[in-house]
């Protein structure tokens, strides 16, 4: 009773500071001072209140100055963002520096702007991006994250990190040792795979510095979201516990779930049991002493394992436990779910099955994240989730694998269609719900546009002011190249990956990431064309540095295709000579691929290590950290396990130092097996390079961490070289 007081005078304390005006007022000046650091003298913030329980902004110039104002600091962040947008040609994304060449003097608006957004939620945040993106980040990346997403509209970040912090304190009041505790916990590159219930130990141990670091972390990354106004989701509780458990409880009930991905399956208290009531209820009073509260919580138990049993009473049950956990501990208490399961396991989820498990919780004490939306929306299958509020969500990207595309035309048609849709049910609210940040801004951009106005735009006549604001001034050519965009990878919802960071084989049948893309590719060489003819006049803007290496080196990726099939081609032919060149243009084109991204710190591989490693206060921590970040992105767990590449990248440092020594190998095996004139052993090659690529992820040699060359130079060249390639006889 006594931690049960203490975590509710918490809530108390943290729900003064999130409700203050004073506070998000400081906030917003704060974060303008940030963005704008020579220019916040001609901006005058205020707040007003909120419309009819909706969130409002409005801009206006009154005797000289640019007024912002905001029912929360998130609403005055996003008058701000909306007025560098519209009138200033501004663009703020998590892709290239901020272009923030704002005209002088500055821009007046002739006539007050108000607008109201439709959604009372504006979510950001999929547990993997805690892996794939943030994994290693320190509070300088975070501060700059979290004004990105205040600026674009933001108001209910996912905000799980330190959370070992907690379960460490309930594991040890209920006689869990150090140890036990420490072989359930996962290795920091794998903490959201743990948090879902997906994996144990995998990665570990996790030091203590690392859990007492972080949770100073979560602290400072919720008090800045809560000043602004956000209204931070935390975990839940979702019955996955340690193993250890069923000793010190041995008369309570468990279930042990399926294997997820190859990994042993994890255990489960079962829902009926009080032990679940009991351990929920700990977790959510000790993480709210920690770190305050919100009232809404995180559980996302079986997002891709099936549950043990298909019974509805059962699955009833489970729903009632899961949130009766939550509201023992806080009665205010909202469950927050992923309907991820819905579309990843349709088999298992049927109507029966699906509506039991949400109507065992009461319609306002629930939200549900349709993930897919751009794709595959679940809202119409599942009677917009049988009565319970939920938000039109996108995903956009995978493993954070790095890929040019966005379906801008499905998420414009489709989020404004969901918001008129008498079948909509409680749609209240949008966001971003990508696996890593990615590196397509423009879609995020419309996105956000549309969680305040989800009216579909003209895009070809909005993408032509986007590029205007991307750049910071209108050229004719990099409208007509973002035209192009819109009309090819930006009408494919799905990430289109390269056949460079594919295990190599002579055919693949894995993952639709190898075969030509859906779109012409001369297209898009076209579009980069087009871009890179705009070097004198943008070429100093780092935006546009950063797309023209983007697009290009997804132009060169599409070419990997057709050169993978010249090899295919001469050793099919039995043709030594021919597979030797044709290897030799395909390794060619790979290590150009690495030159130009390290022209860009977005894609350098040792960036992502050194984020790593400044963690570790010892050499053993270092080499566990090290170890971790190269595993994720390639083998992904046991040299043996199925997700070897899910989460590869197209970097530099990767591809020199990863990618093309496994395809120098595997060409070697080609050419021994015409040598020998045997088939080629694709069985053995494929453990050999299994054990390979398990030995490069204990290595410890460095890769640069910053930039080198100059990206402009080596686009242009680059692309000047392969153009005549990519062409097809006529195109002008």
């Amino acid at each position: 009773m006594r931690k049960q007081t203490i975590a509710w005078l918490v809530v108390l304390v943290f729900g003064l500071a999130n409700g203050s005006r004073a506070d998000q007022l400081e906030a917003a000046r704060g974060l303008l001072s940030r963005v704008l650091p020579r220019h916040h003298a001609a901006f005058r913030i205020e707040l007003i209140p909120k419309h009819e329980g909706r969130d409002v902004f409005e801009i206006e110039t009154l005797k000289g100055k640019t007024v912002l104002r905001g029912s929360t600091g998130v609403a005055v962040a996003s008058a701000l963002n909306w007025y560098l947008e519209e009138y200033c040609h501004c663009d703020v994304s998590v892709c290239g520096a901020r272009q923030i060449l704002l005209p002088k003097p500055l821009p007046s608006v002739p006539q007050k702007i108000r607008i109201v957004t439709p959604f009372k939620y504006r979510y950001c945040f999929n547990y993997c991006c805690f892996s794939y993106s943030m994994a290693w980040w320190d509070w300088e990346q975070w501060e700059r994250v979290i004004d990105w997403m205040a600026l674009h509209g933001i108001n209910m970040p996912l905000a799980v990190t330190g959370q070992e912090a907690t379960w460490q304190t309930v594991y040890r009041d209920l006689g869990l040792t150090d140890d036990e505790i420490g072989r359930f916990f996962v290795g920091p590159a794998y903490l959201p795979f743990g948090w879902m219930g997906c994996i144990d130990g995998w990665g570990g141990p996790l030091p203590q510095r690392w859990i007492d670091r972080h949770r100073k972390l979560q602290q400072k990354t919720l008090a800045r979201e809560r000043e602004l106004g956000m209204t931070p989701v935390l975990q839940g509780f979702t019955g996955h516990v340690p193993e250890a458990l069923k000793v010190k409880f041995p008369d309570a009930e468990f279930q042990q779930l399926p294997s997820w991905c190859g990994f042993p399956g994890t255990t489960f208290v079962d829902p009926a049991s009080p032990l679940f009531d009991q351990i929920g209820a700990a977790f959510i009073q000790e993480q709210t002493r920690q770190y305050g509260t919100d009232h809404l919580y995180a559980s996302d138990t079986f997002i891709e394992m099936s549950p043990p049993s298909d019974d509805p009473q059962f699955l009833a049950q489970m729903g009632k436990a899961v949130y009766g956990a939550m509201a023992t501990a806080d009665p205010e208490a909202t469950w927050v779910m992923q309907g991820w399961l819905f579309v990843n396991n349709p088999e298992f989820w049927k109507p029966p099955q699906a509506a039991a498990l949400l109507g065992g919780v009461p319609d306002e004490r629930m939200l549900v994240l349709d993930l897919f939306c751009e794709a595959q929306p679940a809202w119409g299958k599942t009677e917009a989730f049988y009565g319970k509020p939920w938000a039109w969500c996108i995903i956009q990207d995978f493993g954070n694998q790095v890929s040019l595309h966005g379906g801008l035309p499905q998420i414009s048609e489709g989020l404004s269609s969901a918001a008129v849709s008498p079948e909509r049910g409680k749609l209240a609210g949008a966001g971003f719900i990508m696996e890593g940040l990615g590196n397509n801004p423009v879609v995020y951009n419309l996105m956000s546009r549309m969680m305040w106005r989800p009216e579909p735009p003209d895009l070809e006549q909005w993408v032509r002011g986007y590029a205007g604001r991307r750049y910071g001034m209108r050229r004719p050519d990099a409208e007509e190249a973002w035209r192009i965009l819109l009309r090819t990878v930006y009408q494919v919802p799905r990430q289109v990956g390269s056949i460079i960071c594919r295990r190599p084989a002579l055919s693949f049948s894995r993952r639709p990431t190898s075969g030509p893309p859906p779109y012409e590719p001369v297209k898009l060489a076209c579009a980069a064309a087009l871009l890179a003819d705009c070097a004198s006049d943008l070429g100093d803007v780092d935006t546009y540095r950063y797309d023209l290496v983007h697009i290009i080196r997804q132009v060169l990726a599409n070419l990997a295709v057709s050169r993978h099939e010249e090899i295919v081609a001469a050793y099919d032919r039995k043709d030594r000579q021919a597979l030797a060149a044709a290897g030799e243009r395909f390794i060619s084109l790979m290590r150009e691929m690495d030159e130009l991204l390290a022209t860009r710190e977005e894609f350098l591989l040792g960036r992502w290590l050194a984020d790593a490693k400044r963690w570790a206060a010892s050499p053993e921590e270092e080499r566990l950290y090290e170890w971790n970040a190269r595993n994720l992105i390639t083998l992904w767990g046991p040299k043996d396990g199925p997700l070897y590449d899910y989460a590869s990248k197209q970097w530099a440092g990767l591809i020199r130092g990863f990618y093309v020594p496994r395809w120098e190998r595997f060409l070697t095996a080609l050419d021994r097996s015409l040598a020998e004139n045997s088939p080629f052993d694709a069985a053995a090659f494929e453990q050999n390079i299994r054990d390979w690529e398990a030995a490069w992820t204990r290595q410890t040699e460095r890769y640069p961490d910053r930039a080198v060359g100059d990206s402009v130079a080596v686009a242009k060249r680059l692309l000047a070289a392969h153009l005549d390639e990519i062409m097809k006889p006529g195109t002008p």
